[in-house]
């Protein structure tokens, strides 16, 4: 009841601007936050390069057309025609062990066919002016009351973070467009190789944190960060089913619902979070897992360890080019021939779980990179201390957002040898296409209804 009771504060908080005794984390100084405009991105992110210059100074993104884009179809590569520097198996992975997670190195020992192609660094990472002016102000007025932010609105939260929490919510709330439609097809990974398909459907996404006409008035009244449909249009079992969902800044206000073909009614999903399986997987991934990570922060603590130089996905246009997701399927999950990895710059956040919380993950930790602040790798413990998952999403480049988006996710379970493979675009005719903003209605469970197979 206390934790409870703190989130309401805290809700209250972010509408009213009551006063709580919840720990709040101040925002920057002006003079701390003039750095987004020198020696920082305007997202935050060093600018300059790395000592070596293996990772380059960022000058603002990649923002032009990619040869191949086909405006509301399939998306090109900028970088076909690269060759990997280097190429990581489990034979010399003991070379590069400081810059690859506990995850990736397990597999790299476990798997003899895994593989960690690593190609040249590019800082494609991109934004429109208002995202990054609304960043700016962020940094002088944004808080963390609890666990929920506030005074923050259409740009990165904590483009300064202080805290692990912060890097988390850079994460939740980065930029990746305001209306979007995705047509997917998500796969389980059995132990012995086998791809069998969960997931094909049509995902329509609406965030109304990044509207670019929001403002803090008009986000306190309506404080949706993200709005999600997802209708599944097969395998056939699943054919019909679909899922609505209505994210608040406060997760604990975030509301799910599903349709369900064989019941015939839509029904309110009780606890749209944290370890409960996520029917947008078929239940395979829990909510707090779907692109590396999602929901409510109270279940856990977490801790910045601190930035440095890791081999993470990135850039992977190259995972979209093959025509069919037979192609990209390997035993362990992608195909390596299709991954790209390059050497960035990412926020480490460990986190640990509550006192008194329960959760099948003792201890997580998130590789989160500084451009686009997409947490895009993380490993799980279980609580026997075991290395239990290894978490993943890719990145590609959306120049007509401008951005650097989040794509396909998965994870492997080190266990029992299982892995998934979500939101695959390989087999449609379009991936990740920009829409005019939907009406509102879209995203309720009266849509879904009458929508619905019956």
């Amino acid at each position: 009841m206390k934790k409870n009771h703190h989130t309401l504060l805290a809700a209250c908080g972010l509408l009213m601007g009551a006063a709580t005794s919840l720990p709040s984390w101040a925002a920057v100084s002006a003079e701390e936050a003039a750095k987004l405009k020198t020696e920082l991105t305007p997202l935050g992110a060093e600018k300059a390069a790395n000592k070596d210059g293996s990772i380059p100074t960022w000058t603002g993104g990649l923002t032009t057309a990619i040869a191949g884009d086909n405006a509301g179809g399939r998306r090109g590569d900028p970088f076909k025609d690269e060759k990997p520097l280097t190429s990581i198996t489990g034979k010399n992975a003991d070379q590069y062990a400081d810059k690859l997670s506990d995850g990736v190195m397990a597999l790299l020992k476990k798997y003899p066919d895994y593989r960690v192609d690593v190609y040249k660094t590019h800082r494609t990472a991109a934004a429109p002016q208002w995202v990054y002016d609304n960043t700016q102000k962020n940094a002088t007025r944004g808080k963390l009351q609890g666990d929920v932010p506030i005074d923050v609105v259409g740009g990165i939260p904590f483009p300064l973070p202080k805290v692990g929490a912060e890097v988390i919510w850079n994460h939740m709330l980065r930029w990746r467009g305001t209306s979007f439609q995705s047509k997917v097809t998500q796969y389980q990974i059995t132990a012995d190789g086998k791809p069998v398909m969960t997931t094909d459907g049509v995902i329509d996404f609406q965030i109304p944190y990044y509207y670019p006409d929001v403002t803090l008035e008009s986000f306190a009244k309506a404080p949706e960060t993200q709005l999600i449909r997802l209708v599944n249009v097969g395998p056939p079992i699943r054919a019909g089913e679909a899922i609505t969902g209505r994210d608040q800044i406060d997760p604990a206000k975030t509301q799910s619902w599903v349709y369900l073909t064989g019941q015939r009614r839509v029904r309110k999903l009780p606890n749209p979070c944290c370890d409960t399986p996520s029917p947008v997987t078929a239940g395979l991934m829990s909510f707090d897992e779907v692109q590396t990570w999602s929901g409510k922060l109270d279940r856990f603590d977490f801790k910045l360890a601190g930035k440095k130089e890791m081999f993470i996905p990135y850039n992977g246009n190259r995972l979209l080019q093959a025509k069919t997701d037979a192609e990209v399927l390997g035993k362990n999950g992608v195909n390596p021939d299709f991954m790209r990895w390059e050497l960035h710059r990412v926020w480490v956040v460990n986190a640990s779980l509550r006192a008194g919380q329960r959760h099948p993950a003792a201890k997580s930790r998130y590789y989160c990179d500084e451009d686009t602040w997409a947490c895009v790798l993380a490993d799980r413990w279980d609580s026997n201390g075991q290395l239990w998952k290894s978490i993943w999403t890719a990145t590609f480049v959306a120049p007509d957002l401008p951005g650097t988006v989040t794509g396909a996710f998965g994870f492997n379970d080190l266990l029992s040898g299982t892995a998934y493979v979500g939101d695959l675009y390989n087999s449609k005719s379009a991936q990740y296409t920009l829409q005019p903003r939907y009406a509102d209605s879209t995203f309720s469970p009266d849509a879904m209804a009458g929508d619905s197979v019956r």
